[in-house]
């Protein structure tokens, strides 16, 4: 689900790191706003990352 329907940027896992040296897993997730896009010729709702949103990637459907 947390994934760009352009880029297919996801999920990235990691460790965080505590003041006393503990490693717990962690994760990011990107940035995703629900937009409607021409996809294929047609508007559809695809979830994008802001990232494909400010770089003009994405043709936004009125």
């Amino acid at each position: 689900m947390a994934k760009c329907a352009i880029c297919d940027k996801g999920v990235t896992v990691g460790i965080k790191l505590s003041h006393s040296h503990i490693r717990t897993k962690r994760t990011w997730k990107p940035n995703l706003q629900r937009v409607k896009a021409v996809v294929d010729g047609s508007p559809k709702r695809i979830m994008v990352c802001t990232r494909c949103l400010r770089s003009g990637k994405v043709q936004r459907a009125i």
